[in-house]
């Protein structure tokens, strides 16, 4: 059985004393987990060794989905419990643990410009071992497999099915605009994490948030067995969110809710 927890489930500005987008997936000893926006590792050290995590994979390269991979390269770099990082780059010494890093194309280039501004240009590469995945493969996390499907955002983003031995799947959405991509690549999942940012759709330019209605259609469309509205603001009224979602999805439809954890 999975258990997906919710570490952070603000939109790109924290909720009072949240965190952005994360996201624990476990399965037996399997870890991953998808996504380290701002505030995610200290979320993630309630509920799990972050010297544990098997993988991390983050959607796309905004902030509020990564940034939390400096203090956690931090960690695994200098906590007292660890040895000296390896000089071998994504070469775990004895004792020392070095999670996946998978990362979207070109997301190595913008995390060693972020890291060298700061002095420490192979703080990420020395902590993790990094690879940038290709969305039309699967990735395999001890008992999980990982599946990619890009989606309409501002820069590039991916949707992530996870898939365990026992044959459960849950659905993340990422950020993205309405969008058929998930149509077939989602179907029928027993869970659909999706976002539902805007309280309406965006005036000008490209599409690239749901407002909960949509979500609720994406969904809809989807078969999904349940729905979880996230990337969504304390500041807006939740009842009315759940509501709206409602319109277009008449199964279970709840808020996201740092420390939720659902099972499939």
């Amino acid at each position: 059985m999975v258990r997906i927890t919710v570490l952070g489930k603000s939109p790109a500005w924290q909720d009072a004393d949240g965190a952005c987008s994360g996201y624990l997936v476990e399965d037996g000893d399997s870890c991953l987990l998808i996504d380290c926006g701002s505030g995610v590792f200290s979320k993630l050290r309630r509920f799990r060794d972050y010297a544990e995590v098997d993988a991390v994979v983050i959607t796309h390269m905004h902030a509020d989905h990564f940034l939390d991979l400096i203090p956690f390269a931090c960690a695994l770099t200098y906590a007292p419990r660890q040895r000296l990082a390896p000089v071998e780059r994504g070469a775990a010494a004895d004792g020392h643990a070095c999670p996946q890093l998978l990362l979207p194309s070109g997301a190595t280039e913008v995390l060693h410009t972020i890291t060298s501004a700061g002095g420490q240009p192979c703080l990420l590469d020395q902590a993790f071992a990094m690879s940038e995945y290709d969305p039309s493969q699967t990735v395999v996390v001890g008992s999980l497999r990982v599946r990619f499907q890009p989606v309409p955002h501002f820069l590039p983003s991916n949707a992530i099915q996870v898939r365990c031995g026992a044959g459960g799947r849950f659905t993340y959405g990422a950020d993205h605009g309405p969008t058929d991509a998930l149509d077939g690549f989602a179907d029928d999942s027993d869970l659909m994490i999706l976002e539902a940012t805007l309280r309406r759709p965006e005036r000008d330019g490209p599409r690239g948030h749901l407002t909960p209605c949509e979500a609720g259609e994406h969904a809809a469309r989807c078969n999904a067995g349940r729905l979880v509205l996230t990337h969504i603001s304390d500041e807006l009224d939740w009842e009315w969110a759940l509501a709206e979602a409602r319109r277009a999805f008449d199964g279970p439809v709840e808020v996201a809710r740092e420390g939720a954890v659902y099972e499939i």
